[in-house]
């Protein structure tokens, strides 16, 4: 039997991994900016994270929820301590799309409508109604076009108004910071309109932490920057330092009712030894604190490429690619052959919070990932074909910003 051949493969095979740090099977050392898509939180193999799943193993690893499990509600109260919201409650689930799913469908019941609102360049997974509010066609399936989803434009108060005084909205369901779009950070002031228009209109707002929560935008879950509290948060990727799990905070507002929400494994007993221990980690490293730090000292060195050109050039490059093409740019098609593209790619832009940033260049970085990985060795993410994204776990530091910025520039 062969595995379905679904994904696109560097040829590097990881064996061992510590803190920030990866070997593959040759035994090379790599850099990780990227934590597995923003999974590892705590960095690699900790050994509180170690010796918590290790002995929880020794236990007792798995029963279903049909009998009392302790160690979910040491971890509500964990989650509520950290982020502040000690009055929500917690569904246990096993991954971001199936958070999603749930919090879609708790908004659906609580309003009893079924059409949905989303934003476009969204991401929130591929399970049948996350991808349905997916801003990617390519990757949806007539099975799921079936739901009823309007997409707005970010920042688009406006019309989030006009769509909600239609009366048929279930929910709203927003990232905190758009990962896969591009690392796009809704403005603090269209956070502040949306909840309180949602309120209004009395339509439960989503916010998807599942990529920018658990400490990664230098507060615990990204909306907090707007100092808003949604209905519905949900999470998954930093939660347990890779073992699958996700979740949904769930306001006072809604009411539980026996059955209405479930699942076989969400909750086990080895995902909670292994989301209590990050929680713990987190808490007891400062690391949401460290993710902002040192995320502000990585966005300065990368700022800082953008300074080597002689004066003019980097500006000029730049300010070609923003307006548009280099056509449009150079005043139409009879002067476009006067405008070159450069030889390698220049940084356009950076974007984003803490440890979750992007680097935007005014062209294809498919190379300069290829040359980071294998002559640097350093893992990067993408977002498009022109930016690389920085996931990198919350204990990163700032001898590590220094490597891999040494690295970028030589590859650049």
């Amino acid at each position: 039997m062969k595995l379905f051949d679904v994904y696109s493969l560097f040829d590097v095979t990881p064996v061992k991994a510590l803190g920030t740090r990866v070997w593959d099977d040759k035994g090379t050392e790599y850099l990780d900016l990227y934590g597995g898509h923003a999974v590892i939180s705590v960095g690699h193999c900790h050994p509180e994270y170690v010796r918590a799943v290790t002995d929880q193993l020794g236990k007792i690893g798995f029963y279903s929820n049909s009998v009392h499990n302790p160690l979910q509600e040491e971890l509500a109260e964990k989650i509520g301590e950290l982020s502040g919201l000690q009055d929500y409650s917690l569904f246990l689930c096993n991954s971001g799309a199936e958070a999603n799913e749930n919090a879609l469908k708790l908004a659906s019941f609580h309003t009893g409508k079924k059409r949905v609102i989303a934003f476009r360049g969204a991401f929130h997974g591929r399970t049948s109604g996350a991808v349905a509010v997916t801003d990617n066609p390519r990757i949806r399936a007539p099975f799921n076009t079936g739901h009823e989803v309007t997409f707005v434009g970010m920042n688009d108060i406006l019309t989030v108004k006009e769509e909600l005084s239609k009366g048929d909205v279930a929910g709203v369901i927003i990232e905190g910071i758009q990962g896969v779009g591009g690392i796009i950070i809704p403005d603090d002031g269209f956070m502040r309109d949306l909840s309180a228009a949602t309120k209004e209109a009395g339509v439960p707002l989503i916010l998807d932490e599942v990529q920018s929560g658990f400490g990664r935008s230098g507060k615990f879950f990204a909306h907090q920057w707007a100092g808003i509290k949604p209905d519905l948060i949900t999470m998954a990727k930093g939660m347990a330092g890779g073992f699958p799990i996700g979740g949904v905070l769930i306001s006072p507002e809604f009411e539980p009712v026996k059955g209405m929400l479930g699942t076989t494994f969400g909750g086990n007993h080895l995902a909670m030894a292994a989301a209590i221990a990050v929680a713990d980690i987190i808490k007891e490293e400062n690391l949401v604190s460290n993710a902002l730090e040192v995320g502000e000292y990585l966005k300065a060195r990368l700022l800082a490429l953008t300074d080597g050109a002689p004066d003019g050039e980097t500006t000029a490059t730049l300010g070609t690619l923003r307006g548009g093409t280099a056509s449009e740019a150079s005043g139409g098609a009879e002067r476009s052959e006067a405008v070159e593209p450069p030889e390698t790619p220049s940084v356009k832009e950076i974007r984003g919070r803490g440890l979750m940033l992007g680097v935007e260049f005014n062209g294809p970085v498919a190379e300069i990932r290829k040359r980071l990985l294998f002559e640097k060795h350093v893992f990067t993410g993408v977002s498009g074909k022109n930016m690389i994204r920085l996931l990198a776990p919350l204990v990163l530091s700032k001898d590590d910003v220094d490597i891999f910025i040494k690295a970028l520039e030589e590859v650049l």
